[in-house]
């Protein structure tokens, strides 16, 4: 009769060798098909049946036995398939056994122990092993991410021993990918491993019968003993004597079992603290992590790792915490003196400057390191500037070697990047060689002006930009948490800066006046600034040159915005120089004209001259070329409040000195008294009159130039707009404008008000009218809105206007200028422009 089945086949075992008690996983093929159809199992000769548990007909879980031999076979035996083979084998350890009392390197886990003997435990439900697989079949690790589930099943385990067990987790983290018969099988495999635990008290019992026996039989002949020894004394009785050997032996065990419990109890404080070690590796390895970073300069890493400290950590209670993060702010607390040590350096970028104060920034640094920053820069160009003042001094009063003492300008000076010199002529005298060596050949003074006007154009520019980011708040990171109280910090340090900025320009000042204006300073200021050699004065061409020098300077301080009244000393300086070289090439000019007669060779040509009027001609040429540049007003050299007082002063003059004058020349018998004032007079108020017009037109025409581009801003057509509802922004943009000449002029002198209002009013009256009658053609709602706006500003107007040539010119202007437009039709259109206009 032949078998349904083949006979079991054993072809793998993991692992293949190990100490008793291993727990292995027996693949094949034909291994059963089901448990109970499992009858037997040996690995190396030991019968491994008792803890077996089949999985599937190819997969069978066991624990090896204390077998004899060290190597042999694996066979299993099966109802349907009978005794099988094996292809393989297992190889048996066998380690030194440790007692109880034996000292041990590990701690031994007796929950992984099982008492295999025979008579004792046959009853015992293999769950009772808290086996690793519950379901009985095969493990498939899914790839869910652990910190998914956690999210997913909050306060829950996948853990099946725990008390927040969730099945669900269970089977997303080991069955993800298995089948659906897969899990049939699971669910069989439990029902069967339940019906075995509820079977396993009774079980227990009748396995476990004849050791009831025995301890029955032990108890009767305990109680027969003391029955028949009630009445001996000697020794006290047997249950006395027994108690003592009870107590003995308590105390012996606890005896014997205190030193391996202890040894337990440190093994576990080890493992715990090895356990936080690992755990809490970052917070303990962090300082030493910090000190390499800050060699390293890895501020960034230092920041953000302080940050992640001090947020898990800062508020701890643990001592061991406490004492590792106390560190760590040691640490910290010696980078923040490092970043500020680093930030107060001078010479620096300003991208370290910012660089510095944001990570300052981020680590809470107490005070306002960015200010500490602001002043320290402002003391280091003040050094600079007088460090540049006192190495041409010693230079000047040295050998007077220029190749050594490093000082001269390079190609690549800041003041040369701005703009290069342009040559300048003074009869010969300075002529702008094409290479290099001219600095070499030019006086020091102005070789030094270069040189600070260099040193001053190289390091505001940053100083202006550091303070703007300051105010800001672009200088701080967000994260600090500080970004407003610093912005506020910064507004309050205005009147400070503010103050830096005018000592730097006041000294930029004071140095040049020091090198070519000596007379313009006290005596304490020349013991300060001064110290020049100034036996030889400076040609106009040499001036002319510095005037440039200063020109660029300005020009590249305008363009950081800098507010024009910290720079009004460089245009006061600037005043001053063209005025001395104004005066200083004159008088050359004119000890030229008078040393012409000694180059008189009395050589008459064709024509009956001499050269001498071709010599006088040709320096008084070069006079005027050399002027060109000191005698041009640059843009921005005009100061209009000034313009103002001039022209307020000449007003007293002809109204007031003058009088007197003449009063006291006659009182003194002076003859010619009504001439001499007639002519000074005459001469006051040419200058009145070019100083007028020159102030007007600085204010007039910006005014002027705006209207038309505000008029048709925004694709405005006067043939196609909308009703008017109102007079338009360009126009309120004028008056606005025209508000503010009547308050600069009003705050000098209230009698020019009239005079320079009226003028400049005229002019935006001129522009209206001409820009009316430019448009060819008016709809309805564009005669009605130009008329509003001509009628507004002629009213808006109509108190400046005092003088009676003026107030004809204007009315005409604006009469001109309603006569281009189509007349009003109807009642309506006029109540529409009254009542806007109102």
């Amino acid at each position: 009769m032949s078998r349904a089945r083949q006979p079991p086949l054993v072809t793998g075992i993991s692992p293949n060798e190990g100490a008793p008690w291993t727990k292995v996983t027996i693949r094949g093929e034909n291994l059963g098909t089901g448990h109970n159809d499992l009858i037997g199992l040996s690995i190396c000769g030991h019968n491994c049946l008792l803890t077996a548990e089949w999985i599937t007909a190819s997969k069978i879980v066991c624990r090896v036995g204390p077998a004899k031999d060290d190597k042999g076979e694996i066979i299993v035996t099966t109802k349907s398939g009978g005794l099988g083979t094996s292809t393989v084998s297992f190889k048996l350890l066998k380690p030194e056994r440790i007692g109880i009392l034996d000292q041990s390197a590990v701690w031994v886990d007796e929950l992984s122990y099982y008492d295999m003997r025979t008579d004792r435990n046959k009853g015992i439900s293999p769950l009772s092993l808290r086996p690793a697989n519950p379901l009985g079949i095969e493990i498939d690790k899914g790839k869910v991410p652990l910190k998914d589930l956690e999210n997913m099943f909050p306060r829950m385990s996948g853990d099946f021993t725990s008390e927040n067990f969730s099945a669900t987790w269970y089977l997303m983290e080991n069955h993800s990918s298995t089948s659906f018969e897969q899990l049939r099988v699971a669910v069989a495999n439990l029902k069967k491993q339940a019906s075995k635990k509820n079977e396993g008290s009774l079980a227990y019992v009748k396995g476990g019968l004849s050791t009831f026996f025995e301890a029955q039989d032990a108890l009767a002949a305990i109680h027969q003993k003391l029955e028949s020894d009630g009445t001996e004394k000697v020794g006290g009785s047997m249950t006395q004597r027994l108690e003592n050997v009870l107590n003995r032996a308590s105390e012996t065990a606890d005896t014997l079992f205190q030193e391996v419990l202890g040894r337990k109890d440190k093994a576990d404080s080890t493992r715990n603290a090895l356990n936080v070690l690992q755990r809490f590796k970052f917070l303990f390895n962090l300082p030493l992590n910090i000190e390499r970073n800050i060699q390293k300069g890895d501020y960034d890493v230092v920041i953000n790792d302080y940050e992640k400290a001090k947020s898990l950590f800062g508020n701890t209670e643990v001592p061991v915490f406490k004492k590792v993060y106390s560190e760590v702010e040691t640490r910290i607390e010696a980078l923040r003196k490092l970043l500020l040590d680093k930030l107060l350096e001078t010479p620096s970028t300003l991208h370290d400057q910012k660089r510095y104060i944001r990570y300052l920034s981020d680590l809470h640094a107490p005070g306002d390191p960015a200010w500490k920053c602001i002043v320290a820069q402002h003391k280091w160009i003040l050094q600079l500037m007088q460090n540049c003042k006192e190495d041409f001094i010693k230079e000047q009063k040295g050998t007077h070697t220029l190749a050594g003492v490093g000082l001269e300008m390079d190609r690549s000076s800041a003041l040369n990047r701005i703009s290069l010199p342009a040559p300048v002529k003074r009869g010969g005298s300075f002529q702008t060689p094409k290479d290099d060596s001219w600095h070499y050949k030019s006086p020091q003074q102005v070789r030094f002006v270069e040189k600070l006007s260099d040193v001053v154009i190289s390091q505001l520019p940053n100083f202006w930009k550091l303070w703007i980011s300051y105010v800001n708040g672009s200088l701080f990171s967000e994260k600090s948490g500080q970004v407003e109280k610093l912005k506020k910090n910064a507004r309050q340090r205005q009147n400070d800066f503010k103050g830096m900025i005018e000592e730097v320009t006041r000294r930029l000042v004071q140095l040049v006046r020091g090198a070519l204006l000596p007379s313009s300073l006290t005596e304490l200021q020349l013991r300060q600034y001064g110290g020049w050699d100034t036996k030889t004065p400076l040609s106009g061409a040499w001036l002319t040159q510095v005037i440039h020098t200063v020109r660029l300077s300005l020009e590249a301080l305008s363009a950081l915005e800098i507010p024009n009244d910290l720079l009004q000393v460089i245009q006061d300086l600037l005043q001053d120089l063209r005025v001395h070289c104004l005066l200083t090439t004159l008088q050359h000019t004119e000890e030229d004209v008078k040393r012409l007669a000694e180059k008189e060779d009395w050589v008459v040509d064709n024509e009956g001259i001499t050269s001498l009027p071709a010599q006088f001609e040709q320096c008084m040429i070069q006079m005027l070329q050399s002027l060109k540049e000191p005698m041009e007003c640059k843009p921005g050299e005009i100061n209009e409040q000034r313009l103002l007082i001039i022209l307020s002063n000449c007003q007293y003059l002809e109204r007031h000195t003058f009088l007197n004058l003449a009063e006291h020349l006659e009182k003194n018998s002076f003859t010619t008294a009504e001439k001499i004032i007639r002519v000074s007079i005459e001469a006051l108020r040419q200058l009145d009159e070019y100083l007028f017009e020159t102030y007007v037109e600085k204010k007039s025409d910006p005014i002027v130039g705006s209207l038309e581009p505000g008029i048709y801003a925004g694709y405005f057509d006067w043939k196609d707009c909308l009703p008017p509802t109102g007079v338009r922004s360009y126009l309120k943009e004028a008056l606005v404008s025209i508000i503010s000449v009547h308050a600069e002029v009003f705050t000098v002198s209230k009698e020019l008000v009239p005079r320079v209002l009226s003028k400049i009013i005229e002019a935006v009256a001129e522009e209206m009218s001409r820009l009316m009658q430019c448009v060819s053609s008016f709809s309805k709602n564009g005669a009605l809105q130009a008329r509003l706006e001509i009628c507004a500003l002629r009213d808006a107007i109509e108190l400046y206007l005092t003088s009676e040539s003026r107030v004809s010119m204007i009315i005409t202007s604006f009469k001109q200028a309603v006569e281009a437009l189509p007349q009003l039709q109807s009642g309506t259109d006029k109540k529409c422009v009254i009542a806007n206009d109102l």
